[in-house]
């Protein structure tokens, strides 16, 4: 029985911080491999257009491919309409029985499960890998979080002792359309594949994001 550590979201485009807190996860708990999975739809974002699916997987394998323990997956891309996180847990554990899956967040992910489809669903599936850093506006640590939830869920949540890195790909995005670079953020292959393929160039709305 394989410990499979599970990264997904849209990955627009994907950065640092998600191969850190992968390999976090993948060190600090002995997972055999951390799966990356490229969200389809995503039903909650809704502020900006999502870029094409295609680009998404192929940054995500350039920026894997240096890692032996990661693999990418497109369990999630190969539904239709829209995906939703306690859907693809109950689908991963009917396909693949005999692993265990640790589904692997961002600390504000904690705050705000309560608000997913269905968070009973998510948090009585599989184990949670939440990031340990505290969030500046949350009303509690995360520590007290966590052990609400396992409280109120029966959940299994276990914290990551993981070096902070703020940066978001909303800000990624921004930062190229302005020109701006990102090169100390993402793999060196990922940046390269943007600029050939002239990702996140926007002229037109340059002024908005100024």
């Amino acid at each position: 029985m394989a410990k499979i550590g599970i990264m997904g979201g849209t990955f627009d485009p994907i950065h640092n911080a998600h191969l850190m807190l992968g390999r976090q996860a993948w060190e600090e708990y002995g997972l055999d491999e951390v799966w990356f999975m490229p969200s389809h739809t995503p039903p909650h974002k809704t502020d900006h257009l999502v870029t094409d699916t295609k680009d998404r997987c192929e940054m995500v394998k350039l920026a894997i491919a240096e890692y032996p323990y990661f693999r990418f997956s497109d369990f999630e891309i190969s539904r239709t309409g829209n995906t939703y996180t306690a859907q693809t847990l109950q689908l991963l554990k009917e396909a693949y029985p005999e692993h265990t899956f640790f589904f692997i967040v961002g600390a504000d992910s904690l705050y705000h499960i309560e608000s997913w489809y269905h968070p009973e669903l998510v948090l009585g599936h599989v184990t949670i890998l939440a990031a340990g850093r505290e969030c500046e506006d949350a009303s509690c640590s995360l520590e007290e979080q966590a052990e609400y939830l396992r409280n109120k869920y029966g959940a299994a949540i276990f914290l990551l002792h993981s070096d902070t890195m703020h940066v978001s790909s909303q800000e990624l995005r921004e930062r190229e359309n302005l020109g701006l670079g990102i090169g100390d953020l993402v793999p060196a292959s990922v940046e390269r594949y943007i600029r050939e393929h002239g990702l996140y160039q926007h002229p037109d709305r340059k002024e908005d994001i100024l």
